[in-house]
């Protein structure tokens, strides 16, 4: 998807100023944010496709869970864990439902655990191999993708073969997961911003394999 999420390699958009011993949560209810965009039973991909959608004015202008609290509300509604009306009284007004359960402080703690996920999926094998060179398709899609938007028709260098994980565009559209390998690719910065780039900087992004194709 092009739109105003995806940030990187554009310019004029005002200097970063770190902040100074920076908190993770700079009030309460971002905690609570937080925890409930994590307990929902939707994919990642699926909360980014969601993230996503936010009108582009509204997008600049919130905060980073603000952002998180607006794409939450219309997956709460649509997967009918609330009603409107419920999300604009701060009250449930039906009947209590089985299908969904209170997280416990013990079931997030199994969250924590390294997940091994699709890593070890056998018979996925991996098209590309470590220093072969690689271009970065030039797709636009108008659904969730993970290939910013300005390493697209870019060539880079497989630096590592990281595995096998879902396909996050697929997943997104309802399709499966589509497993596929992972790779760390370079793009030096003159090939993705010309001559006047650094010689010497790089820019490596992890993708899946169907946003590559051979050089």
């Amino acid at each position: 998807m092009n739109g105003v999420h995806d940030m990187g390699g554009m310019q004029d958009m005002g200097p970063i100023h770190p902040e100074q011993n920076d908190l993770v949560f700079h009030a309460s209810w971002e905690r609570r944010v937080f925890a409930l965009f994590n307990a929902v039973d939707f994919t990642w991909p699926v909360l980014r496709s969601e993230l996503e959608l936010i009108a582009p004015a509204d997008y600049l202008r919130m905060s980073y869970y603000e952002k998180w609290l607006t794409a939450l509300v219309p997956l709460l509604i649509k997967a009918r864990m609330v009603t409107p009306a419920e999300i604009e009284s701060g009250k449930p007004t039906g009947a209590s439902t089985n299908k969904w359960h209170v997280v416990s402080v013990a079931e997030v703690a199994t969250w924590i655990a390294p997940d091994s996920g699709t890593n070890g999926k056998p018979g996925v094998a991996a098209q590309f191999q470590a220093t072969q060179r690689v271009r970065a398709r030039n797709m636009n899609p108008l659904g969730h993708t993970r290939l910013p938007r300005y390493v697209r028709g870019k060539i880079g260098t497989i630096q590592r073969v990281r595995g096998v994980d879902v396909f996050p565009d697929a997943v997104a559209q309802g399709l499966g997961d589509k497993p596929q390998h992972v790779y760390t690719v370079r793009f030096t910065a003159q090939e993705l911003w010309g001559a006047p780039a650094s010689r010497t900087d790089s820019v490596y992004a992890d993708l899946s394999e169907d946003y590559l194709e051979p050089a």
